[in-house]
């Protein structure tokens, strides 16, 4: 087993439990004895989640901007110190293969994403290198944490710093690593890099600061709450961005600028934004909660016998109940009744993209037609 995917120093903290078997998160906390209240701590409070299964990696080098600017889906060319994004590589035919958070700071981006992703994107970064001044590599001794909640500003003091970043900001931390603002899974999101060594020094610090422990569960139920797919789990090999809503630049808080050219994949993206429409989208389900079990992700969803999409990331929401992820037909209204094996389903009309306006090709498609 890699360092990158042993057990968490966190789950030896009273309380902590794993995830089960299998689940991508299994080597850090699930929960701690109340997944519900700790979901309520995030949203009301502020909740620190362990997330140091992360893989890390870290590019430096003059180039390292531009190089990384023609091989990736974001605009960063003139991303500031302190800056951050979120970008894709896709493949040849605009498929979504990672999806990663990067940040620029002090001469160096450094980049977060799954953890069985992360050695194929570092594997993918390495040999797109050719001859420009860029040096991707694996940053093991690296781990993130996670801070959420409306009361994250009383963290400030045990972290060093004097106010919190604004969303996709990073500030550096006195004694190493950096907090950097996020836009989900909610308004008050913070990710805190940090060397690996300090991960227990520093969560045994901000927990009696005030931050209370929250597991990945917290973590899930929010994000999906707020339709934010995780790759792998609510994506497939077939998904392109517009499916899952990761058009935009940062200012969008998307992962696909539409203003920039040169990378693998763009040829798609641009046909789709310009004369087509996504054959899938990406919506949020209420589930029927009455079953002792939930659907898996990957399971057929179907509406009147006939499958209409796939089931991703499935979750019991303090608020919500049983939730989930799913890429559905678009050409499924919103009020279709939906059947996940056994379990009725429904889609929360609010988490449907609007994405009808004159597309600009065909509208001049149509006048060179003379309609």
């Amino acid at each position: 087993m890699s360092a990158l995917a042993a057990p968490s120093p966190v789950l030896a903290v009273p309380g902590a439990v794993a995830a089960p078997p299998g689940s991508p998160d299994e080597s850090v906390p699930w929960h701690y004895g109340d997944p519900l209240g700790e979901q309520r701590a995030a949203t009301e409070r502020v909740a620190i989640v362990d997330r140091s299964h992360r893989f890390v990696l870290s590019v430096t080098g003059a180039e390292r901007l531009s190089w990384l600017h023609t091989i990736t889906s974001q605009h960063i060319t003139e991303l500031g110190d302190g800056r951050s994004a979120e970008n894709l590589d896709l493949d040849l035919n605009g498929r979504v293969l990672h999806h990663f958070v990067l940040t620029e700071l002090d001469s160096t981006v450094w980049i977060d994403t799954e953890a069985d992703r992360g050695p194929g994107l570092l594997d993918f970064l390495t040999k797109m290198v050719f001859w420009a001044d860029a040096q991707p590599r694996a940053a093991a001794d690296h781990a993130v944490l996670s801070l959420i909640g409306p009361r994250a500003h009383t963290l400030i003091g045990a972290l060093g710093i004097d106010r919190l970043p604004d969303t996709y900001e990073a500030l550096a931390i006195p004694a190493g690593g950096f907090l950097r603002r996020m836009p989900w899974p909610s308004p008050d999101s913070f990710d805190l890099i940090l060397p690996r060594d300090q991960l227990m020094s520093r969560w045994s610090e901000l927990t009696a600061a005030g931050a209370e422990p929250a597991g990945s569960w917290a973590y899930e139920a929010l994000r999906v709450a707020a339709v934010r797919p995780r790759i792998g789990l609510d994506t497939d090999e077939r998904t392109i961005p517009h499916e899952v809503n990761w058009i935009g630049g940062p200012d969008e808080h998307g992962a696909v600028h539409l203003d920039k050219g040169c990378y693998r994949g763009q040829e798609t993206v641009a046909r789709v934004h310009n004369l087509g429409k996504p054959p899938r989208r990406l919506v949020l389900l209420h589930l029927d909660g009455s079953a002792d079990e939930r659907p898996a992700p990957g399971e057929p969803i179907t509406a009147g016998g006939r499958a209409v999409g796939v089931l991703g990331t499935t979750i019991d929401h303090y608020e919500l109940g049983p939730i989930a992820l799913a890429l559905v037909k678009r050409s499924v209204p919103a009020d279709t009744q939906l059947t996940v094996g056994s379990t009725a389903a429904a889609i929360d009309p609010d988490s449907l993209v609007t994405d009808d306006a004159p597309q600009a090709g065909r509208r001049a498609v149509e006048r060179l037609r003379g309609r």
